[in-house]
């Protein structure tokens, strides 16, 4: 088998994996069209995963057909089915991916502290509309979201870049961390939006600036250590900010 059919296979069973987790989290059913609040629950929870799987497939395609033309690289996954030799070590990678994971994640539970304070109600409101389980955050968050924003959105950012300008340095890389972050933070919206009827300014900034946080480190992770190292990182995150959360 061709190797980047081996890696798009791999990255997508990864992802569907991740996909599946959702099945975890409680969803919130009201205001759902008279059609589909008729289904069961766990109908609607199936049918819920159908966009993210179809978007899953589009960014794997896209990130296996690009990443190594814009010198990307899935080092660890692509030497474990042996298309190439990693040029960084797995070890290397999980010690980034951590240490820089749990800092975004005490740095965004500062941040959220903080709005917290301004935003008593709508946390409340937001917090109980929505509780993402462990499983999900580390299996939605920690893998689809970089299959989706860094492997396919942030390659392709840098690829279309680098073609537009006829040149692949450094600029060419900020841009595809920059947009791939911002479209990762307002991606959130419709959470907040379906989770609280009229979200004040200040509660979309806290989306904003919360997980743009995380976007442009883990879009460095991607560009300077690999795949892997963004979504060990995305995932340790998630678990600094529960086990803080235990404590708060």
């Amino acid at each position: 088998m061709n190797g980047k059919i081996k890696l798009g296979v791999t990255l997508f069973v990864l992802g569907f994996l991740g996909v599946l987790t959702m099945l975890t989290v409680t969803l919130p059913l009201e205001n759902l069209p008279e059609e589909i609040a008729q289904l069961s629950p766990c109908v609607i929870k199936l049918l819920t995963l159908i966009q993210p799987t179809i978007f899953l497939l589009i960014a794997v395609i896209v990130g296996t057909a690009l990443y190594n033309k814009v010198r990307l690289t899935v080092p660890t996954i692509s030497s474990l089915l042996k298309i190439e030799r990693s040029q960084i070590s797995f070890v290397q990678q999980v010690k980034y991916g951590v240490l820089l994971g749990l800092l975004v994640g005490i740095v965004i539970v500062c941040v959220a502290f903080i709005f917290k304070i301004l935003l008593s109600e709508e946390f409340k409101i937001l917090e109980n509309k929505l509780e993402l389980t462990l499983l999900a955050r580390l299996g939605y968050g920690g893998i689809v979201e970089e299959l989706l924003l860094r492997f396919g959105f942030m390659t392709f950012v840098v690829w279309a870049t680098s073609k537009l300008t006829k040149n692949l340095n450094d600029l060419t890389y900020w841009i595809g961390i920059a947009l791939s972050t911002l479209l990762f933070a307002i991606g959130h919206f419709p959470v907040v939006y379906a989770s609280v009827s009229q979200p004040s300014f200040l509660l979309l900034t806290y989306i904003l600036i919360g997980n743009s946080v995380g976007g442009l480190v883990l879009g460095w992770l991607y560009w300077k250590k690999g795949l892997e190292a963004a979504i060990i990182a995305h995932a340790s995150a998630h678990l600094a900010m529960v086990s803080i959360g235990l404590f708060l």
